[in-house]
């Protein structure tokens, strides 16, 4: 099937992630010229290495997207060397692991920056290009938190539901313009995430990691956590032309983890 991203310009918030590296990678693959964008050098240098074999252009951005000041300037950095933004994958670093109450008010503005304001900033930035075109695609990973909120993840749970609620207004109002805005949710995906709330699990429960993720798998009905290649691969899907009609919805790659319907 033929996704129709040839030449493409995308950008992964997040790139040097688990998910955010395949995400990189399947686009690519795709023949979409992407940049990455991570806070952490040697993140970047980690996908960098991954894309190497890439078809399209690839670069990748040392970026603190908490930072709204530096936006327009990496922004631009893309749009000179790649061409302008037309698919844009939100993923944001999540919070420690907090009670929804008790909190101190500067960590839930710390990462309302980080998590929310800077995706929302970085968004707004790029529509005019994909306005201008009549085409665009905007991608928000979330968490299977905003369908059913996780234990001791309040701060996360919290900040990334606002981000579904914007995203589907978004949908509404960039439509005529030939741009869909999609929440995508990923449930158990085996990232360096997963392993590191798997272990604070443990750790609080005096338990062992493996207890642990056996218990978490048992509770999947596929059996397994998921792979970030399968992950990249619907938002490989949700970038694409075939998926034109598919706006202001969220979608779930979770293995069937999430009960509700």
């Amino acid at each position: 099937m033929d996704l129709g991203l040839t030449h493409r310009t995308a950008l992964i918030l997040g790139g040097g992630g688990g998910l955010g590296r395949a995400i990189s990678k399947a686009l690519a693959n795709e023949g979409a010229n992407v940049a990455f964008a991570d806070i952490e050098p040697r993140a970047i240098s980690g996908t960098e290495e991954v894309l190497a074999a890439a078809s399209g252009k690839c670069i990748g951005v040392v970026w603190d997207i908490s930072d709204l000041s530096v936006i327009d300037e990496n922004i631009s950095k893309i749009e000179r060397e790649l061409g302008p933004v037309e698919i844009l994958v939100n993923i944001t670093g999540g919070p420690p692991p907090t009670a929804a109450s008790g909190q101190d008010p500067a960590l839930w503005s710390k990462h309302f920056q980080s998590m929310v304001l800077s995706v929302i900033a970085i968004t707004d930035r790029v529509l005019p290009n994909m306005r201008a075109r009549h085409w665009g695609r905007v991608i928000t990973s979330t968490s299977s938190g905003v369908v059913a909120p996780i234990p001791n993840l309040g701060i996360s749970n919290a900040l990334r539901l606002s981000l579904v609620g914007w995203s589907k207004t978004l949908a509404r109002e960039v439509g005529k313009d030939g741009i869909t805005s999609n929440i995508i949710l990923p449930g158990r995906i085996a990232t360096g995430r997963i392993k590191f709330l798997d272990e604070m699990k443990a750790k609080r429960e005096g338990r062992t990691v493996e207890d642990v993720a056996a218990e978490s798998t048992s509770s999947i009905p596929l059996g397994r956590y998921g792979e970030p290649e399968e992950y990249a691969d619907v938002v490989a899907f949700l970038a694409s032309d075939r998926s034109a009609y598919i706006s202001g919805s969220v979608i779930r790659v979770d293995g069937g983890l999430i009960a509700s319907v």
